[in-house]
């Protein structure tokens, strides 16, 4: 039970990746689609002592783009 989290997110992770792979888009969309939900669900699992600094980085990430959408 402790560690399910990581099973989903690693493989949510992994039908992302092979998402990539497909040629045809019905195909790449779906298993993408799929991941995503995967890392959503896995993401939700963890505890919120790794949520905390996941969120804080992503935002860390995120930030200097959305000002670029904004200055142009």
């Amino acid at each position: 039970m402790p560690l399910t989290h990581l099973i989903f997110l690693v493989f949510g992770i992994g039908l992302v990746w092979v998402s990539l792979k497909f040629k045809d888009d019905v195909y790449r969309l779906a298993t993408a689609i799929s991941g995503a939900i995967f890392i959503v669900w896995g993401f939700a699992l963890t505890p919120l002592q790794f949520q905390l600094p996941i969120e804080a980085l992503v935002l860390i990430l995120v930030f200097p783009l959305c000002l670029r959408c904004l200055r142009e």
